[in-house]
């Protein structure tokens, strides 16, 4: 018995004639004839009485054809549903990230892809970067994003989004007034950093001090870029902080960008080589929105 069968038994079960179900199939009525024939031999009952005048369904023909009915809606569910995913407009994307990344443009663009495709749900993984390329190796996420991502083979790398570095000092500090502050503001200072042995782009940080002649008086670490704003707060040193994390305002604290620049936060996408549909049209609503999401962080 195939999907046909039942197409054309549903058809002359509607119109309760063979030549107008044949018309409406876009067939000729003999090879519709043969196949309702065919099945009926195959099930081994009579599902229509046939006079000379009419056509009416049997007792065995009604309740076939409710299930009948049944199995094609099912099937073609399973059709659209198979093609919405082939083309990425339905099914399921996890995304891992940190916090600090979700301060960023992040979460719009997430709210910006729910609302084009509704088919997908989206589910957010706040983890650490380490945990962050473990499951997206593992394929317990499909996207991740990261400051300072490790090179890997396996996985490919974009930049998401620009972001600067800025430095966050208590508002009682003597460069709080300033408008901008070069490095060396950091050189005789105590400094609230990332834990260094989990994040790499704390370590990156850490160099690049040690690269403009001085070794950082690392403070405090935390795990979170938030807690840094509030431990400036509350006098335990300064932060180098990405520009959007400085967005989160805090009674008490100034947040300045370096002049010269120092170093970046930039934000990358992580995937897989074959990333599949749902996540090629997040990479393609992130290429086209996420330029201007940045601009309205950084003018707002």
């Amino acid at each position: 018995m195939e999907l046909r069968h039942l197409r054309y038994f549903s058809a002359v079960a509607e119109h309760l004639s063979f030549t107008a179900a044949a018309n409406s199939l876009g067939v000729s009525q003999p090879p519709l004839s043969q196949q309702i024939r065919d099945l009926e031999l195959e099930i081994g009952v009579n599902l229509f009485e046939r006079t000379s005048r009419r056509v009416t369904l049997t007792a065995a023909g009604e309740d076939f054809l409710r299930n009948a009915r049944a199995i094609l809606i099912q099937a073609a569910d399973a059709v659209d549903r198979a093609r919405t995913i082939g083309t990425g407009t339905a099914g399921i994307l996890n995304i891992g990230m940190t916090s600090s990344v979700l301060v960023g443009p992040l979460g719009s663009l997430i709210r910006a892809f729910e609302q084009q495709y509704r088919g997908v749900d989206v589910r957010i993984h706040e983890m650490s970067p380490g945990d962050q390329i473990i499951a997206l190796k593992s394929h317990r996420t499909d996207l991740s994003f990261l400051r300072s991502p490790p090179d890997d083979p396996d996985l490919v790398r974009e930049i998401a989004w620009r972001e600067r570095l800025c430095i966050a000092l208590p508002a009682g500090h003597p460069h709080a007034s300033a408008r901008s502050v070069s490095i060396d503001v950091v050189r005789d200072e105590r400094l609230i950093s990332l834990r260094l042995e989990s994040s790499r782009f704390a370590e990156e940080i850490f160099r690049a001090c040690v690269a403009k002649g001085f070794t950082p008086d690392v403070s405090q670490q935390v795990r979170e870029a938030s807690s840094l704003v509030s431990l400036v707060a509350a006098g335990f040193g300064l932060a180098i902080i990405p520009e959007f994390i400085g967005r989160l305002h805090h009674p008490g604290v100034v947040v300045l960008p370096f002049d010269p620049p120092f170093l970046s936060a930039d934000v990358y996408a992580l995937h897989h080589t074959r990333k599949g549909p749902v996540v090629d049209n997040f990479l393609t609503l992130l290429r086209a929105e996420a330029p201007g999401m940045v601009e309205c962080f950084q003018g707002g």
